[in-house]
């Protein structure tokens, strides 16, 4: 390789890192506002909204709390949320194990039946999926709404986990088969850890779309306003307060706390757990 290849690909290197660092700060900037703005007395607000607060008032955050009942709101959510993401792991990474080890027509057949249903757009079958959830008592109730979620989500994590497996070396199986270990205790003391990775990257990327969803509780705990979610205290937020943002603001600050401290935490489980789950 030349120098003048490598200078080319140093100047691609900058003007990549230049427009990525442009749409990060694209991105950010509406988030910025939303905080300074959310610190703000509503006279404030409306004479400059992209100066800095003169002095922060928690008085926005305190009426949020209190007109939102968001103690309610996030116990709500975090029960939606724990239960959903659990379910999904713990179902697909066995359901995964159990395709990816069984050579049967069967078993590709099922895999396939996996895929093909994430191909399926979910306004398609949103308002089927509303008539089957009242018909079978699945509304207006957390157990109902978070076994949906299993059946949306387990797909996508089967075929995450699907190619990981494939990976995993027999031998090790078949070795703790051989010391007379069952089934089950071979895929949760052998297998499971090793599918740690992937397992986490489906964890934080399932759970970040639990919490952050409006449509599907929106849709299915409707007319119970005590099983309402973050999103939904949110919009109800922005639709009473719309002559005072300030509040409206804050209670938008308030939702996205829990969220972000927890993709903080996990980030470096999405890109790894990408990659090794990868299909083989």
């Amino acid at each position: 390789m030349t120098e003048k290849d490598l200078s080319r690909g140093g100047a691609k290197r900058v003007i990549v890192t230049v427009l990525l660092a442009g749409v990060c700060l694209a991105m950010f900037v509406p988030l910025f506002f939303a905080v300074i703005n959310s610190f703000k007395p509503y006279s404030e607000m409306m004479t400059s909204f992209v100066t800095l607060p003169s002095k922060p008032d928690f008085d926005n955050y305190i009426r949020a709390w209190k007109v939102a009942n968001y103690q309610r709101s996030f116990v709500v959510s975090l029960l939606i949320t724990i239960f959903s993401t659990a379910g999904v792991v713990l179902f697909s990474s066995m359901a995964a194990y159990k395709l990816a080890r069984t050579k049967t027509g069967l078993s590709d057949a099922l895999y396939m039946f996996f895929v093909f249903a994430m191909a399926i757009p979910f306004h398609a079958i949103m308002i089927p999926l509303v008539q089957l959830a009242n018909k079978m008592h699945l509304a207006q109730n957390i157990p109902g709404i978070v076994l949906i979620y299993w059946g949306m989500m387990i797909p996508f994590a089967v075929f995450m986990l699907h190619g990981f497996v494939k990976s995993i070396p027999l031998e090790l199986e078949e070795a703790a088969v051989m010391e007379g270990s069952a089934p089950l205790h071979t895929f949760f003391k052998i297998v499971l850890p090793l599918m740690k990775t992937p397992v986490a990257t489906i964890a934080t990327l399932d759970a970040l779309s639990v919490w952050n969803d409006f449509l599907m509780p929106m849709l299915i705990l409707a007319g119970k306003p005590n099983l309402r979610t973050i999103p939904m205290m949110q919009a109800n937020l922005f639709g009473q307060y719309t002559s005072e943002w300030n509040v409206a603001l804050a209670g938008l600050v308030l939702g996205l706390v829990p969220c972000l401290i927890f993709f903080l935490i996990m980030q470096k489980n999405i890109v790894s757990g990408l990659t090794a789950g990868a299909v083989k």
